[in-house]
Parts: structure tokens; sequence; C-alpha cells
């Protein structure tokens, strides 16, 4: 038992190199496309077809089914990229690092779908495009978070010190995600209040949720598909010195 527990901890050791993970990766991709395409579509058909009008809001909450998944994910996402750079920063893991700079641009583009879906949802309701509300100044501030580690790691030539600095950036701006979550306990802001929550019953239609939760698992394996994308290009970028890669290139070509 303890020589079967041992190798399959060597196992996911090994996938921690890039030369293992690579391939890996390239066989995962398929298939979170696949998911993130069923789940897209069954969502949308329940959120646009399924679902009943809002009595209040009417037709117009449907953006809420793109809108309220995004903005998870943006945080969700911020997580899991300081996740891997605080790895990264503590035991020095080039993989780690990798899947931090994959996760970032993602992580940038629900930010600001999030953003943008919340002006096209806030001008009817509120009859604005923006206001400085505390949950939307706080999730503009992820983006630019998203941005700025971006900026930094492209900023600096040598990779180990690029990783570090986005790494410290990355740790430091999550404190930033608990208050986007919070804020509207936090404050009296325009903003409502979350629908779904872990200790009450969801204050929505069944079916709403339902739409919500299939459109999350959408962008959900729509991330992982093109972060393992990402991942790919990163490591042949950085590995381009390496033996391995020569031979993947010699077989390619």
């Amino acid at each position: 038992m303890n020589d079967l527990t041992n190798k399959s901890w060597l196992n996911w050791f090994r996938l921690a190199s890039p030369s293992a993970f690579y391939p890996v990766a390239g066989r995962l991709i398929p298939f979170f496309w696949i998911l993130s395409i069923a789940f897209g579509l069954a969502g949308l058909w329940v959120s646009f077809f399924v679902a009943p009008v809002d009595a209040v809001q009417g037709q117009g909450y449907r953006i809420i089914f793109v809108h309220v998944p995004v903005s998870w994910m943006s945080m969700f996402l911020y997580i899991v990229m300081a996740g891997w750079a605080g790895i990264s920063l503590v035991f020095n893991t080039r993989l780690s690092a990798m899947m931090a700079q994959a996760i970032a641009p993602i992580g940038a583009v629900m930010a600001f779908l999030s953003l943008w879906t919340g002006a096209f949802w806030g001008k009817p309701m509120w009859g604005a495009w923006w206001v400085w509300d505390a949950r939307l100044t706080s999730e503009l501030i992820l983006f630019f978070l998203y941005l700025g580690f971006i900026a930094l790691q492209a900023s600096i030539d040598q990779v180990r010190r690029a990783d570090k600095a986005g790494a410290i950036l990355a740790l430091v701006g999550v404190v930033n995600v608990p208050i986007i979550y919070f804020s509207v306990k936090w404050w009296n802001t325009l903003h409502q209040g979350a629908s779904v929550s872990m200790s009450k019953a969801p204050s929505m239609a069944q079916t709403m949720l339902w739409g919500m939760l299939l459109m999350a698992l959408c962008f959900w394996m729509y991330a992982i598909a093109v972060t393992l994308m990402r991942v790919r290009v990163i490591i042949l970028e950085r590995e381009t010195h390496t033996d391995w890669v020569k031979q993947l290139e010699e077989v390619r070509s």
C-alpha cells in the first residue's frame, strides 16, 4: 500500500516538470473545450429560452447569466493565479510561475467582461453606465491588478526576477478579492446583494439558478482550456534551449 501511495505521489510530482506536463496538457485541452461548448449551449438555452422574465427588471435582467459567472471567474482566477505565483515564489518551481503567467490574461478578460456587462445592466437599471460604487470600483482595481501583473512581468527581461516581482504583486493584490465579495455587505452600495449564497437558499427561480450555474461551468471549462493552451506556448518559449523542445521541433519539422 505504501509503495502504491509513493508511486502516486511521484507521478504527481513528475507533472511539475514542464516536459512531463506539456503532453498531458495537450491531451486535456480538447476535453475541456468540449465541456465548455456543451455547458455553454445548455446554459444559453436555459438562460434565454427557459428562465422566466424577471418581475421587476424584465428581459434586461438576462445579462446576469453572463455578468455573474464572469465576475465569479475574475475573482476565482485571481486567487488561483496568486496561488501558483506564491508556490513559485516559495519553492522556486518553474511550472508554477508559467501557470500564473498563463492565467493572468484570461483573468483580465473575465474582469473586463464583468465591468462591460455590468455597465450594460447598470444603464437601464440605474440610469448610468458607471457609478463609483464600492463593488464596481473594487472590480476595476482587480482588472488593473491583472494588467499590472502582466505589464510588470513583461517589463523585466530576466525571467526569474520577473516571476518573483509578479508573485509579490499578485499576493499583495489578493486582499482586494474579499473586498469585492463583501463590499455589498460592508458599505451601502447601489449594487444588489448576492443572489446565490452558501448559507441561505437562492433568491431566484430554479431555472434562473440552473442557467447561471451552467454558464459558470462553461466559463470555468473555457478558462481551463485556454490556460492549458497558453501554458504550453509559454513552456516552449521558456524551455526552447532544452533538448526535449529541440527534439519536439525536429519532429514537427
